[in-house]
């Protein structure tokens, strides 16, 4: 249900705010607009009005956000955004199949990105546009349709699409060592990478190969990417998604430090807001990774 009249301001008004606040005057915002500095005037004074509070204050010739406008046009900065790409890609595509989705870079660009060309033949009537970013997030106050997440589907206020569970292997560059490791114990011996997300990650690994060890920290990365990298060049021992350290096996970049590898403690998921009605393009994705996921189980 859309908020009363009373409580949403005319685009106009919001446009206006917005522009003094970060101009700092009104002849600066007038200018930018294509308006006259008294119409900047009285859309702040409307707004102002409407919603019962000084936005603005003046020092000398500069305007000044007060304690409410800074925390204000924070938030109009966003409605503002998410209002332009909901109309350029309702430009872009009429038939309104446009799906924004917020990937996990390694699961985004090796897992995903490699079979979207499969869902662009069925449905060409959508178009998908990624965005990464590393951590869960709110969705439902974002701009995104949907979203992979990674853990335990324990975020509230969403709907989730179990995916897959993810199976992590040690590799290292075949200069550090050339075949692996005898025992899992064994890796503590070399350096070890972390990833910032999965902070006990090795400690899971060797868990559930029955070692209750607490690994030595070294190396912190944001990303599976990085981390890689580093590996490659002889840095230490990574631990990677299985899909994620497939390529770099086959080209012998990276080789196993053990032939064990373990279950995560976690699974993807595709998650989408539970209070917002899903688009069609949504639909059909849905259904198609569905079908993507039952397919390589099946194989």
């Amino acid at each position: 249900m859309i908020a009363p009249r009373r409580f949403l301001p005319s685009i106009s008004a919001l446009l206006a705010f917005e522009a003094v606040a970060r101009l700092g005057s009104a002849t600066n915002a007038a200018t930018e607009l294509s308006l006259t500095q008294s119409a900047i005037s009285r859309q702040l004074k409307t707004l102002e009005e409407q919603l019962g509070v000084n936005l603005l204050s003046r020092q000398g010739r500069q305007m000044v956000l007060t304690a409410a406008g800074k925390s204000y046009v924070a938030q109009v900065r966003d409605v503002l955004n998410q209002l332009a790409q909901a109309s350029v890609a309702a430009r872009s595509n009429p038939t309104g199949g446009a799906l924004n989705l917020a990937i996990l870079p390694a699961f985004g660009m090796h897992w995903l990105a490699p079979r979207l060309r499969d869902f662009a033949r069925i449905h060409p009537e959508v178009t998908v546009n990624l965005s990464t970013r590393l951590k869960p997030f709110t969705i439902d106050q974002s701009s995104f349709d949907a979203a992979i997440h990674f853990g335990h589907a324990d975020w509230p206020g969403v709907d989730y699409l179990p995916l897959m569970a993810e199976t992590v292997v040690p590799v290292c560059a075949p200069s550090l060592l050339t075949a692996p490791l005898a025992e899992p114990r064994d890796v503590l011996d070399h350096p070890l990478l972390h990833l910032e997300t999965r902070p006990r990650g090795w400690a899971r690994w060797l868990s559930a190969l029955g070692l209750e060890i607490d690994p030595p920290t070294g190396m912190v990365f944001d990303q599976f990417s990085t981390m890689a990298q580093a590996a490659i060049h002889g840095l230490g021992i990574a631990l990677l998604p299985t899909f994620f350290a497939e390529p770099y096996l086959r080209d012998g970049q990276l080789i196993l430090a053990s032939d064990r590898p373990a279950k995560s403690n976690g699974q993807y998921y595709l998650v989408w807001p539970e209070a917002r009605q899903p688009s069609a393009g949504l639909d059909a994705f849905r259904s198609w990774l569905l079908g993507q996921i039952e397919a390589e189980n099946v194989s």
